[in-house]
């Protein structure tokens, strides 16, 4: 590497809790580093959920390095049992830490970074690429275009502003783009701001991960008081002992409850499930919407409704590093080598293996995806993961290949194991239910 590369910084796209913890990291080993956040603040996506509660009590919430600048700052650390939402996160946290001296002078938000590639070089030249920088495409706040340059990228961009379509395979339904302004493809704040949506109206939820668990769970508090509102849900599989949980066995009790609590109100009548039900279109139903879908005993119809909340997670948006050499995992989209850890066709008991910058590392050297971004298509990341991915991507950065690969993650198990019929339709297909997402009770 030659000098004037060595003096570059490195790029960290994206200030939510995994991009902090990043520049955290590349601070207290004295590495130059430059973060993006598009948003007008840090952690805009985790501002945009920020009424979820987490399911996991702060101590799994703060990256050690952030704890440390932070201490140094005079920070008072919130209590370790406490269960913050999205808003305290960032609140108590995030907020904080980006405003101490070390961590304000080299994060700037507002601009976005539109694309990445080398310096002077296309993605097909071999010869020296890694002599050479990263540019970075950036739209500045007053829409301004420049080009920043960088010794190596860290994409913790998140995949909170891509969602998935309401359809089955992936694709978008007949009737979904011309309807989009009835449909609504992340969390609803129904008890807050958005309380008046669904108060006396008919909501159908589609989804089986922690997003439409924590929307249903909100429609039902709704209910309580709000007479009229009436609940759907419909789910792709028909085995949810995923997202029930495994109860008191869950480490995580907040995350246990989570499924215990939803598994009472379909018991109880109060949630109508509708499961193994494929989306396969969407058309206005008077001043409502009906969902056409397939089941294993032919099409059906729910609704009329007023509103559809499509929780089917999201997908990482590629175009980013369309001019990068990617080694990607064909279904899942992650890095190559992470993906038979996280696969969801296989692991199904919520534990992940250790990984580090070896498993995140592409082709193109020095760069890596890291935070939910990095599991692409595969359901469940958990916020401490992330950390633990820059811990070791900074540490190999630094040259300290001891500390980068002494890789240690010990998550809270949840209590549901594998069984023949976990993750299966009612028709024995893989359940595609799951999502990738922060509301798994962790942030972007």
């Amino acid at each position: 590497m030659t000098d004037t590369l060595s003096t570059l910084p490195i790029a960290v796209i994206g200030a939510g809790p995994v991009g902090l913890a990043a520049a955290a990291h590349c601070l207290e080993r004295g590495l130059p580093v430059k973060v993006y956040e598009a948003g007008q603040s840090v952690a805009a996506n985790v501002r945009d959920w920020g009424h979820v509660r987490l399911f996991s009590p702060w101590e799994f919430n703060i990256d050690p390095a952030a704890r440390r600048i932070l201490l140094a700052s005079g920070w008072s650390e919130p209590p370790r049992e406490g269960y913050p939402t999205g808003h305290d996160l960032v609140e108590a946290y995030l907020a904080p830490l980006a405003a101490t001296p070390p961590m304000a002078d080299v994060v700037e938000t507002g601009v976005r970074v539109d694309a990445i590639a080398r310096h002077g070089i296309d993605k097909v030249v071999s010869k020296g690429r890694e002599a050479r920088s990263f540019v970075l495409a950036v739209t500045d706040p007053l829409g301004r275009a420049r080009r920043d340059r960088a010794r190596a990228v860290i994409d913790t961009s998140g995949t909170w502003t891509s969602p998935n379509p309401a359809g089955s395979n992936g694709l978008p339904v007949p009737g979904e783009a011309e309807l989009a302004d009835r449909i609504v493809y992340r969390i609803p704040d129904v008890l807050g701001r958005d309380r008046s949506v669904y108060a006396g109206k008919t909501t159908l939820v589609v989804g089986a991960g922690h997003s439409a668990a924590n929307v249903l769970l909100d429609l039902a508090r709704l209910a309580e008081d709000a007479e009229g509102t009436v609940i759907l849900w419909a789910t792709r599989g028909s085995d949810l002992t995923r997202l029930y949980g495994g109860g008191a066995n869950d480490k995580l009790a907040a995350r246990g409850a989570l499924g215990s609590n939803l598994r009472g109100l379909v018991e109880s009548g109060r949630v109508r499930l509708t499961k193994g039900f494929a989306v396969t279109g969407v058309r206005a139903d008077g001043a409502g919407l009906s969902v056409e879908g397939e089941t294993c005993c032919g099409p059906r119809v729910l609704g009329p409704v007023d509103t559809l909340v499509a929780a089917t997670g999201q997908r990482p948006d590629l175009a980013l590093t369309r001019d990068l050499r990617l080694d990607l995992d064909p279904w899942l989209e992650s890095a190559r080598a992470l993906a038979p850890l996280i696969d969801p066709n296989v692991h199904s008991c919520g534990t992940v293996y250790p990984h580090g910058h070896r498993e995140l590392a592409h082709p193109e050297p020095g760069f890596y995806t890291a935070g939910i971004k990095s599991y692409g298509r595969a359901p469940t990341f958990l916020m401490m993961t992330g950390y633990e991915q820059v811990r070791s991507i900074v540490a190999a950065l630094d040259g300290d290949l001891a500390a980068a690969d002494a890789v240690q993650l010990s998550l809270p198990e949840t209590g549901v194991c594998s069984t023949s019929r976990s993750g299966e339709s009612c028709c024995g297909e893989p359940d595609p239910d799951s999502e990738a997402t922060p509301c798994c009770g962790q942030a972007a």
